[in-house]
């Protein structure tokens, strides 16, 4: 089995060093063959694309393929046009894997082939989120680390086959969120199934809360509401309704836990900022989401309401 790892990446030097460095300490035991990196890089305006070309020496498994910014979905199919695999692995560029991944996505995939006795799964493995740069394997796994999504591309392995014959990503999809779960969308409806690989450990990274990040929050939440309609437009089921909070139902939840938007962003501020000053950033986070979700909510449905859809 040879394995190609597709990593789309965007102004993320210091954690995609780490992420890189992981990648290269991969344990290699039947079934795998062999393996690539294939690192997309997506305009990046910071030192990536130089500091790779001075450290090539040290990462002989990655190969860089440069392209204008065009987003996630552009850079993953880029990816995999370049790929040399049978097997595609999905990771983003802040993730920290452990020796065994690689190994374990394969080991799964081959037991779930020969026991169906064809390729129409894909692997899905554990993603622990984590604040700590300097260490971030040594998080522990917690529930809120648990994810229901169908096909999340922060860590998955599939047949290429099988993907190519779905469509690969929608580069419709420029903004940030959904491309994956829509690609999601397709394979399961193509009867491909999800293969839990609980095994196969990657570790993602993100700064801890300051409030100087809510803005780009803000932000984030306007362009999955834009990127959501995109998804509802090609899959109008009850489903996706419900992936995307596009339901009366979620306008209800996010009002009442909001109180009708009195918890927002500014009268939130001092909480949160006594919460990361008490060293409890993740518990502000978690506070933080419920105007971040009334926003999303509510953005949706105006541009929903713009485009004649609601």
């Amino acid at each position: 089995m040879f394995l190609s790892v597709v990593i789309p990446t965007y102004n993320r030097l210091p954690i995609l060093q780490k992420c890189l460095q992981a990648l290269e300490q991969q344990r290699l035991e039947a079934p795998i063959s062999a393996y690539e990196v294939v690192l997309v890089d997506d305009g990046s305006t910071d030192e990536t694309v130089a500091w790779l070309g001075r450290e090539a020496a040290r990462f002989p498994h990655v190969r860089l393929i440069q392209q204008d910014h065009g987003g996630p979905a552009e850079g993953r199919n880029r990816g995999v046009d370049h790929a040399r695999g049978d097997v595609i692995v999905f990771i983003d560029s802040d993730l920290v894997v452990t020796e065994d991944f690689l190994l374990s996505h394969a080991r799964r995939l081959q037991d779930t082939w020969a026991e169906r006795g064809d390729r129409f799964c894909f692997t899905y493995g554990a993603v622990i989120n984590t604040a700590n740069f300097e260490q971030p394997t040594s998080e522990p796994h917690k529930l809120r680390d648990l994810s229901w999504a169908y096909f999340a591309t922060g860590n998955v392995a599939i047949d290429r086959a099988v993907l190519e014959e779905s469509g690969l990503f929608d580069t419709r999809f420029r903004l940030y969120g959904w491309e994956d779960l829509e690609l999601g969308e397709r394979l399961r409806r193509m009867g491909v199934v999800l293969v839990r690989c609980p095994e196969a450990v990657g570790y993602h990274w993100h700064p801890a809360l300051s409030l100087d990040q809510v803005p780009r929050l803000i932000e984030v939440e306007r362009q999955r509401a834009k990127m959501g309609l995109v998804f509802y437009r090609k899959h109008p089921t009850r489903r996706v309704r419900f992936i995307i909070q596009f339901t009366p139902l979620h306008q209800l939840l996010w009002e009442v836990l909001t109180l009708g938007g009195l918890l927002n962003e500014r009268s939130l501020k001092p909480l949160l900022a006594w919460l990361i000053r008490h060293g409890k950033p993740g518990m502000a986070m978690e506070l933080l989401r419920l105007p971040l979700n009334r926003i999303g909510v509510r953005a949706l449905y105006a541009e929903a309401r713009a485009a004649g859809l609601s």
